[in-house]
């Protein structure tokens, strides 16, 4: 479990419209405010009034210079002042493979750049061929996820190399999506 209280951030891959109760169910005695694609602010049942309810920083990829000004001081802000843990997927988007892609940083680097940091890295697997809203209510009694979490790494230096310390949890991300996948013994 995952400790419910301010300076906790949970990063975590990206495979389905499950990865977000999935990361509210990690957290312990609170919800995370959770870095969120504007479009997801659509109706999805559930999501979507999370999102509103619980005040999640939202991004948008195509939005014009000004909403991303606005968006990054909304980041910027949570960051600072949230009193319950915040999670961010540094890949951006859902894996089309269930492998973890390539970080998109900009979030996670702001988020780090803001104070220090207790960090969990919170990996699933299984949940990728049910990705989407509509494969996943076709197909829910199929679903074989598992979780693994990592952690804790203390971000301490707000000034600190950013660089290093996102490609070294994205290896703490990839070595455990491995564990996850080796066969079970038994």
């Amino acid at each position: 479990r995952i400790p419910g209280r301010d300076g906790v951030l949970v990063l975590m891959n990206h495979q389905s419209v499950l990865d977000i109760p999935l990361v509210v169910a990690a957290i312990h005695g609170t919800y995370p405010r959770i870095v969120t694609r504007k479009r997801y602010l659509r109706w999805i049942p559930l999501i979507s009034h999370m999102i509103r309810l619980y005040q999640y920083p939202v991004v948008d990829p195509r939005a014009n210079s000004q909403e991303t000004k606005r968006m990054l001081a909304s980041i910027r802000d949570a960051a600072r002042s949230s009193d319950v843990p915040l999670a961010i997927f540094p890949e951006g988007t859902r894996s089309r493979d269930g492998e973890i892609g390539r970080y998109r940083p900009t979030g996670l680097k702001l988020l780090l750049k803001q104070r220090p940091w207790t960090v969990y890295v919170l990996v699933a697997d299984g949940f990728w061929q049910r990705a989407k809203l509509k494969d996943f209510l076709r197909g829910v009694g199929d679903i074989r996820g598992r979780t693994k979490l990592v952690g804790p790494f203390e971000w301490e230096d707000p000034r600190g190399d950013t660089d290093a310390f996102c490609e070294a949890m994205r290896r703490h991300m990839v070595e455990s999506l491995a564990d996850l996948r080796k066969p079970d013994p038994a």
